[in-house]
């Protein structure tokens, strides 16, 4: 009995913008193509509508690799500030206490 891995593979830029460009040239479907080159057609899906929400022409709303970039920078931005902040309250909370005494 084997064990499934819980970690994904991971592919290189490159690699995903030739399987695409596959997808979009050959004529054939997403699945088609995914099994002659060993992916997942879900994950080929993802990396062809991310393509095409790159050229503005995705489902609406739909982020472009940019804007996630963006968003995942000011995220962790995010949780940078508020750990900042807690340690300060902490800080400040200390000194009040010690200006007490």
């Amino acid at each position: 009995m084997s064990k499934k891995s819980n970690t994904s593979k991971r592919y290189t830029a490159e690699f995903k913008r030739d399987a695409v460009a596959l997808v979009y040239s050959s004529g054939k479907t997403v699945t088609e193509v995914a099994r002659e080159i060993g992916v997942s057609p879900e994950g080929l899906r993802n990396w062809v509508n991310q393509d095409k929400a790159d050229r503005d022409q995705g489902l609406a709303g739909a982020l472009t690799s940019d804007e996630k970039e963006e968003l995942r920078r000011l995220r962790r931005e995010n949780r940078e500030q508020q750990q900042t902040i807690e340690i300060l309250k902490k800080a400040a909370a200390f000194f009040a206490k010690e200006s007490t005494k």
